[in-house]
């Protein structure tokens, strides 16, 4: 290997590397929280739990599986534009860790995509304001390609959150882990819970 090739080689890796070291260092917002309040799942029917027997919602099962009580902000319907009406009763609970899953009924009701990412982004705004730790759960649009990755993709980029790229990955296409078309069942649930679990539990003793 000529001596050109090879600099050029490792000019290539030394870039590459800067590159994955500026993402690791600004992919989080408030790494360490300033929040003391408990953990909590903000979202819609999904985080509510609907399909799923008591017990068996993807908030408690992740709760159980990571040691850590949390507290199921789900409601049924609810789409950004009423979490955003809605984040201030969250806030004002101080929570140390907020895990946010909304957008679903947006698509469903194919509202304004724009209208969607700006009341997600004002959500997890109020969230670090308050000194909480944001996860933010990606949902796929209804049409064949998934509109909302990159959106989603984009908007964790630009709030520096940890970010779970579409939830119901998956699952949508195995019956066995679906309730109806849109809402799993209890092992469908436990399979989401299991994937966030690979996400948060590296980070689970420092945000305790």
């Amino acid at each position: 290997m000529s001596a050109k090739i090879r600099n050029l080689i490792l000019a290539t890796v030394a870039v590459l590397l800067a590159w994955w070291l500026w993402q690791a260092r600004f992919s989080y917002a408030n790494f360490l929280p300033r929040a003391t309040g408990r953990w909590i799942v903000f979202g819609d029917s999904l985080t509510a739990g609907y399909g799923a027997e008591p017990g068996h919602d993807y908030p408690t099962l992740l709760g159980r599986r990571l040691g850590v009580e949390i507290k199921n902000f789900g409601h049924y319907g609810e789409t950004s534009r009423n979490g955003l009406d809605r984040v201030e009763s969250v806030s004002a609970l101080n929570p140390r860790v907020v895990l946010l899953c909304l957008g679903g009924n947006d698509a469903l009701q194919q509202l304004p995509r724009e209208q969607t990412f700006s009341n997600l982004a004002a959500i997890i705004g109020r969230l670090q304001q308050r000194g909480a730790f944001v996860v933010l759960i990606g949902i796929r649009s209804t049409t064949i390609r998934d509109k909302n990755a990159s959106r989603f993709k984009k908007l964790a980029r630009e709030k520096h959150v940890c970010y779970v790229p579409d939830i119901l990955n998956g699952l949508l296409t195995h019956p066995q882990l679906m309730f109806d078309y849109v809402h799993p069942n209890d092992k469908g649930y436990e399979a989401i819970a299991g994937r966030l679990e690979k996400v948060r539990r590296p980070l689970t003793d420092k945000l305790k």
